[in-house]
């Protein structure tokens, strides 16, 4: 019953595929790798968290420089190499969003050289914080659409908060599941030192 109900918390904290995998491992670990094991998809999971609330942290720092930012001058623009350096992605990067639509630069030919405008950087700054928060690509796009649409970032807001509540139920069924692990370890060898009381 422990290896079912562990399975389980398991599958919902870090998916089916991965529960599988850890379920064989741990039967054959010594107890103390086993529950190495468990921890490491804690600190997974831990790191998830960290950038999601650091992708969040800039959202909100790109929403409060707007806010006090002059209006943009007609040369407030940036080539693909000055935006890559700012954002410390490669400019491959930047030419992948935009095939995916989530950035629009400003060319005059179909082959002129790319140029950034403040609300493409915008965008991409956004792009970059929801992909460092663990978005994938559709995500994404679904709230590119949404923010323009709208014209806020409350919808990018709300998708980096609703991560955060998905990453604290992840982690707390990982933390039941390693209660019924450290049970049915104790059933597999009850003489592993790990169930010493000492």
């Amino acid at each position: 019953m422990a290896a079912l109900r562990a399975y389980r918390y398991l599958a919902f904290a870090v998916g089916p595929v991965i529960a599988r995998a850890t379920m064989r491992e741990i039967r054959d670990l010594p107890g103390d790798e086993a529950i190495a094991r468990i921890v490491t998809l804690h600190v997974e999971l831990a790191r998830s968290r960290d950038d999601t609330i650091a992708a969040l942290h800039a959202l909100d720092g790109i929403v409060e420089e707007r806010s006090h930012d002059a209006p943009p001058a007609p040369a407030d623009v940036m080539s693909i190499s000055e935006l890559s350096a700012a954002l410390g992605v490669r400019s491959s990067t930047l030419r992948f969003w935009e095939h995916q639509g989530l950035l629009t630069p400003d060319r005059e030919e179909p082959l002129a050289a790319r140029r950034y405008p403040p609300d493409a950087v915008r965008d991409a700054r956004i792009v970059a914080a929801l992909r460092a928060g663990g978005y994938r690509i559709p995500a994404v796009q679904s709230v590119m659409t949404s923010l323009r649409a709208l014209g806020d970032t409350g919808n990018a807001r709300e998708a980096l908060r609703d991560r955060l509540q998905t990453i604290a139920s992840r982690s707390a069924a990982l933390l039941r599941a390693g209660t019924d692990i450290v049970e049915m370890l104790k059933t597999l060898d009850p003489h592993d030192a790990m169930n010493s009381d000492h």
